[in-house]
Order: C-alpha cells, then structure tokens, then sequence
C-alpha cells in the first residue's frame, strides 16, 4: 500500500555514504508507489523546519538516513503524533536501530518494512522545558563525562566516526573531575559525586556502550545508571567493560529503575542520542508508547 512519506537524509552519515544511501532510499521508496516529499534541506533546522510542516499537513511515515542524531531529529518530530518513524541506519553507531531489531546500512532491507515490517510502540523519554516546549529522545541521555566528552566530539572535525569519540575520551579524561549530582527517582533523593548518571530508554549509546545492558523500550521505565566517583586510574579500567555491559558489576555503579527522574548538576550539560540536549537541571520523565516505529515483523534476536 503506496503511503505519503517525509523523506529527511543526513548526507555526512557513515562517514559520508548518507548522501549516496539517501539517493538509494529515495529511489527505493517511489519505485515502491510511495509519494515522498524530500525536505532534507541545506542543514540540520532547515530540514527540521521543512519537516515540521510536512508532519503538521499529514504524512504516514517519517523517513531518516542517517545515524542516531537523525534518529532524534525523527523522535522530535514524531513524537505523540500519527506519524510513524521509519529508519534506515547510515550512521556510525546506530545505537536506536540495532535495539530495534532495524537493518543496519541495507536500505533496500529498510525500505522494504514500510509495506512488509509491522508498527511497534516503543516508550520515549520527555523533558518539558517552559520556553521550548517538549523535547524528546529515544535512547540514552546522559550528563557528565559522556556529554563532555560528546561535545569535544562534535567540534572535532578529525578523524571521523568511532576513533573521534574514543580521541575526545582521551582528551577528556585526564582533566576530568568528579561531579556533585542530586538525582531523584520517583521521588527518592540521592545525592553523590559521580562520573555521570545515564537516563536508558535503550541499552546502548556511543557505538555499542551498554551502559544500561538490561533497558527494554516497551516497560514504561528508565534504567538510570549512576557511575559514582573514581580516580581516573580506576575509570580506565571500568570504562571499556561498557562495550561488554559488565561494567555493572563494579561496586561504583548501579543502576535503578524509575518512571521519573530529576538530575541536578552545577554547570553540566547533557546529550541526549548524541545529541547536545539541556542543561541540568532536568526533569525527565517515560511517556510509555509515545512513538510508532516501522520494524521487523519478527524482530531478530
């Protein structure tokens, strides 16, 4: 059945295939029957903008080539509304298709979900801000060395894709310091110096981290890992155990479960699916089923 589709491609994805795989997935979807309105745009709030009036007019189904920025972009427009979102990973980590169960970088293979995969409800984390409104995200949002070491990421303009985060990590690490948090679960206070607190809606962010190995999209919850203070010798050997999800097994971490969460940090800024997000402090709560994702009709285990 032929649907009319927002059509949004990140060019620079994967490295630069975004351009050529948006081409791909372009094509793909007219030959299949769909109408597709391209609204891509020259940069990133230009297609956000574009892309909100074609939602606001009516479409079936939002499309995004690229990585988990545009993931979020998708989310944002998506959100609460009858728009499904449909993805086709072109980026480097990929984090929210590979929870999903998504093809990775086939976009034949995701395309083809349009008319033969299913509609799931998946949760979405809101924080609602009085000036701007609801903002959204589907993953993981963090506050604390990810974020910083996420922002040195993206003004780096060298070496491109997982080997950039891992150089901002190194750069980062030796001049970075504990930091004082309140974090409230539902209501219960903690407070706690920490190397940064992780919000889950999903297991992974950064390229395979599984900060929160055990988050399920679909539990009306947050898993919310807090990675309590350590000196910088004993960080190094507990931070590549993220890839394994064994980390969790360290005494500084833990992880709790909540619908809500309050994170307050002095000066902190948080990412939200690699995405600069919000500063704390930020109330962030579970809006189970709040977004409709095209995916397999068996997702692949």
């Amino acid at each position: 059945m032929s649907q009319r589709v927002a059509l949004i491609v990140n060019p620079t994805a994967g490295k630069g295939a975004g351009r050529a795989l948006g081409a791909e997935a372009l094509r793909l979807l007219r030959e299949a029957g769909h109408e597709v309105v391209d609204v891509s745009g020259s940069d990133y709030q230009q297609a956000r903008t574009q892309a909100r009036q074609v939602v606001s007019d009516g479409v079936d189904t939002v499309v995004v080539v690229g990585g988990d920025g545009m993931v979020h972009l998708g989310v944002n427009l998506c959100a609460a509304t009858s728009a499904r979102l449909a993805v086709v990973a072109a980026g480097t980590g990929n984090d929210f298709a590979r929870n999903l169960g998504l093809p990775v970088r086939d976009v034949p293979a995701a395309v083809a979900l349009l008319t033969e995969g299913s509609t799931r409800r998946v949760d979405l984390g809101r924080v609602s801000d009085g000036v701007v409104g609801d903002r959204w995200f589907g993953g993981v949002l963090g506050a604390g060395f990810d974020a910083v070491v996420n922002a040195r990421a993206q003004r780096m303009t060298w070496p491109r894709g997982q080997m950039r985060y891992n150089l901002a990590v190194l750069r980062e690490l030796p001049v970075f310091r504990p930091i004082p948090y309140a974090v409230e679960l539902d209501g219960r206070r903690i407070e706690t110096r920490a190397m940064l607190v992780a919000v889950a809606n999903t297991t992974s962010f950064g390229g395979g981290m599984q900060v929160c190995p055990d988050a399920d999209v679909a539990d009306g919850l947050f898993d919310v890992m807090i990675v309590h203070a350590l000196s910088i010798p004993a960080f190094l050997r507990v931070f590549p155990k993220v890839y394994s999800g064994t980390h969790i097994t360290h005494p500084a971490v833990e992880i709790y479960r909540a619908r809500r969460v309050r994170l307050e940090a002095s000066g902190i800024h948080s990412q939200a699916d690699g995405e600069t997000f919000a500063d704390l402090p930020i109330d962030a709560e579970v809006v189970p089923g709040a977004l409709r994702v095209v995916t397999p009709s068996e997702v692949p285990a």
